[in-house]
């Protein structure tokens, strides 16, 4: 079940908002929120839901294994950490080994065939959040496996995130604050995240798969650069989008998740733009990976290496593929360069800076959207070497529709922070009021149009989904 679909707007939603309205007591709501989570799930993943049951199990009883008086709770932990990690191995990386095996020589495996479970990744990272805060405090121990399961389970972050750390959820799970205008923010922001999903992020994949889809022989430079900014517009207000829903069904439900974007796409260095990019993976690699690798505490050699392991497990989290590797080695591989000075942004126009990491991003988000490495490598090389003729002008033009171009253009606009700064200047004057009117009035517009385009589109599943 998706975010973007008549069955989850106008049954599952509405059935799980009324009912937890209806409900005064906060123990019966948790209650009604782990049940409709579970059958959100169960939707999507009538199997796979045991394997995420038994993930919830398995870190209730490790988490209770970091009392403070077990003297074993780190060898707890060390368990805990390496059963999550070879859940997540078996399910997502088998075939990948596997593969990456037969290619030395003198070695055969079998390929294993095993479907990736929807959300594994996200769920097994909030997972070992819990295991590792609880370490860390104890007072984060939860007792309760019901309290620990809608944790994990709670559907609007399940399948796509934002990942949630234990910490920031924990106090939430039985204090919280549902009110009617934080309600009315929550469906606002949901409603934006839906526009953004259905309007921006399906029109750019309109032209990013078909070009994506061509034999790399016949790309010319425009169109290669077509296809590769219409994807570096599609995955931001994909997923942006779906983090925008997520967050949104969160505040309507008394949640308060943290930002999962901060308009990456005005980065000046692509430092930057991994603190504006998914934010919640990067911070939850920071946190229970760099730091406890040392961080930057142990010389610079030991820090350069814990920046590549780090980047290279951030690429390897994303997708069991040489590409997803290569993308996250190339974005710390820059990030390097530039700590090092290498690479000393501070010292150009800021033009300049943007122009760099907004190239950085786009030509490694080829690696990201590619099936194979070699795919990648031509698409990048057409990118910059001219070829093609008549035929391939057509084609580009044929992409060229008003409708993409519109949205190319809300796409750029949006991809900065206008409303943020709208929002600003309006909070700041005597208009505060007729602003906020005024942006309720756009999103019930909005839900109108997005309501009657569900109702002629196809399936139309968010990026991270795969991952």
């Amino acid at each position: 079940m998706v975010f973007s679909s008549p069955v989850f707007l106008f049954i599952f939603l509405t059935a799980v908002y009324i009912l937890y309205r209806l409900i005064p007591n906060i123990t019966a709501k948790n209650a009604v929120l782990l049940i409709f989570s579970l059958a959100f799930y169960t939707y999507g993943e009538p199997k796979a839901v045991v394997l995420m049951i038994i993930s919830i199990i398995m870190n209730y009883l490790f988490g209770r294994a970091m009392k403070q008086e077990n003297k074993h709770r780190k060898a707890a932990l060390a368990a805990a950490v390496t059963l999550n990690l070879l859940m997540l191995g078996v399910f997502k990386y088998a075939g990948f080994g596997a593969e990456m095996i037969n290619r030395l020589p003198f070695f055969s495996v079998t390929v294993p065939k095993i479907a990736l479970p929807i959300g594994i990744s996200f769920y097994t990272f909030q997972a070992m959040s819990y295991v590792i805060d609880a370490y860390k405090n104890p007072e984060y121990i939860q007792k309760s496996l019901f309290r620990l399961a809608l944790y994990i389970t709670f559907f609007p972050q399940l399948v796509a995130g934002p990942i949630v750390k234990y910490y920031d959820f924990a106090d939430q799970i039985d204090h919280r604050t549902s009110t009617p205008k934080k309600t009315a923010e929550g469906a606002r922001r949901f409603i934006l995240g839906l526009s953004k999903k259905l309007f921006i992020a399906n029109t750019m994949a309109l032209a990013a798969d078909g070009i994506y889809a061509m034999d790399t022989a016949e790309l010319s430079v425009p169109l290669a650069w077509l296809g590769a900014v219409s994807y570096l517009f599609q995955i931001y207000f994909d997923f942006s989008g779906y983090s925008d829903m997520a967050i949104g069904l969160g505040k309507m439900f008394g949640f308060d998740f943290r930002e999962n974007f901060n308009y990456p796409y005005v980065s000046q260095s692509m430092q930057d733009f991994w603190r504006r990019w998914h934010i919640s993976v990067s911070t939850w690699f920071k946190e229970y990976l760099y730091i406890p690798l040392g961080g930057n505490r142990k010389g610079k050699v030991r820090t350069a290496l814990n920046k590549l392991a780090v980047f290279f497990c951030t690429g390897l989290w994303h997708g069991a593929s040489l590409n997803f590797v290569v993308w996250g080695l190339l974005n710390g591989g820059f990030m390097m360069l530039e700590s090092y000075k290498a690479i000393n942004t501070g010292k150009w126009l800021r033009p300049f800076r943007h122009i760099y990491a907004l190239l950085v991003t786009t030509l490694a988000f080829v690696f990201f959207r590619a099936d194979t490495l070699g795919e990648a490598c031509r698409f990048v090389g057409h990118m910059f070497v001219p070829s093609g003729g008549s035929e391939q002008t057509a084609i580009f033009f044929s992409f060229l529709s008003p409708m993409f171009l519109v949205m190319l253009a809300l796409a750029v606009v949006f991809s900065m922070p206008v409303t943020e700064k709208l929002q600003s200047k309006a909070a700041s004057g005597k208009s505060a009021s007729a602003y906020e009117v005024c942006t309720y009035g756009v999103s019930l517009a909005l839900l109108l149009v997005c309501v009657l385009t569900l109702s002629s589109a196809s399936y139309n599943p968010f990026i991270y989904f795969r991952f």
